[in-house]
C-alpha cells in the first residue's frame, strides 16, 4: 500500500516537473511585420518619444543643445512646429493626455507639461531616476528608466503608485525605453535591438515580441537604433521609426 501511494506521488511529481519543463522552454511568440505605408522622416531627428493624436504627430527629440518637442505632418514628415528645450535637457519619452503633452528627460530628472494645442510650457515635475520612455493607461502614467522596472506614477502629482517588473520566460528584459499604450498592452522599444516588447500590464510579462529587424538605415548603431511608436487609435494604426531614421513605417503585425 505504502508502496502504490509513493509510486503514485512520483507520478504526479514527474508529470508536473515535466508540464513546468515544457512551459518554461516555449518561446515567446514574435510577430514580424508587413509594411503598410512609408513616410519621410527628419534624419536629424534623434527620436525619443512619439504620439499620434487627432491628425498629427507629436516628437519628442533627444540630445544636448538639439532637444526638441515638435509637431510633424505624418503625410510629409514637415516639421509644422518646434520648441527647443533648454541646453542642460536631453529630451526623452512623451505622451498626450487630454488637452496636454507631458515630455521626460534623460539624467535632469525634470518632465514638463505643454499645452497640446499651443505647445506652450504650463507645469514641470521632478522625478528621482532617469527619464526614457512614457505613456499612460488612463488612471496612470507608465515611465521607464532604461531598467526592466515600469513605474506606475498618479498623474495628478507625479508621484510613484507602483512599480512593474518586466520578464521573459522569468528573466528581466532591461533596455525597456520608448513606450505606448495600445488596446491594454505596454509596447516597450528594447534598446538597443531592433525589438519592441508587448507586455502585460497586470504581470509585467512578455506576451508577444516584434522583430523589426531589416527597417531602418543599413548603417544602424546603438545610437540610431529603433526608438518611436505611435498609435493611431481611430483607424488603428501603428507607426514606428527610430534615431536619425530617414523614414517612418506604418506596420501590420504577422505571426
Amino acid at each position: 500500500m505504502k508502496r502504490a501511494i509513493f509510486y503514485t506521488i512520483s507520478s504526479v511529481i514527474i508529470i508536473s516537473l515535466i508540464i513546468a519543463f515544457i512551459a518554461s522552454s516555449k518561446e515567446t511568440p514574435t510577430y514580424n511585420v508587413n509594411v503598410i505605408n512609408t513616410y519621410p522622416h527628419d534624419e536629424e531627428a534623434f527620436t525619443q518619444g512619439l504620439v499620434y493624436e487627432d491628425g498629427i504627430l507629436y516628437e519628442s527629440t533627444g540630445l544636448y543643445g538639439e532637444s526638441t518637442l515638435r509637431k510633424v505632418d505624418l503625410e510629409t514628415g514637415e516639421v509644422l512646429e518646434t520648441i527647443p528645450l533648454s541646453e542642460e535637457d536631453f529630451g526623452e519619452g512623451l505622451t498626450a493626455r487630454g488637452d496636454t503633452l507631458i515630455q521626460l528627460t534623460w539624467e535632469s530628472k525634470r518632465g514638463y507639461i505643454y499645452d497640446k494645442e499651443t505647445l506652450e510650457k504650463i507645469d514641470a515635475f521632478l522625478y528621482p531616476i532617469q527619464g526614457w520612455g512614457l505613456t499612460h493607461n488612463g488612471p496612470y502614467l507608465i515611465m521607464s528608466d532604461g531598467s526592466s522596472t515600469l513605474y506606475f506614477l498618479n498623474p495628478t502629482n507625479y508621484t510613484y503608485a507602483y512599480t512593474l517588473e518586466v520578464t521573459d520566460q522569468g528573466e528581466p528584459v532591461s533596455g525597456l525605453n520608448e513606450l505606448e499604450y495600445i488596446d491594454g498592452k505596454i509596447y516597450a522599444n528594447a534598446w538597443p535591438t531592433n525589438k519592441i516588447a508587448i507586455i502585460d500590464p497586470e504581470t509585467g510579462k512578455v506576451t508577444q515580441w516584434i522583430n523589426l529587424e531589416g527597417l531602418g538605415p543599413d548603417d544602424s548603431s546603438a545610437m540610431n537604433v529603433l526608438n518611436g511608436i505611435a498609435y493611431d487609435e481611430e483607424q488603428d494604426r501603428l507607426f514606428i521609426t527610430g534615431k536619425k531614421w530617414p523614414n517612418l513605417y506604418e506596420i501590420e503585425l504577422i505571426y
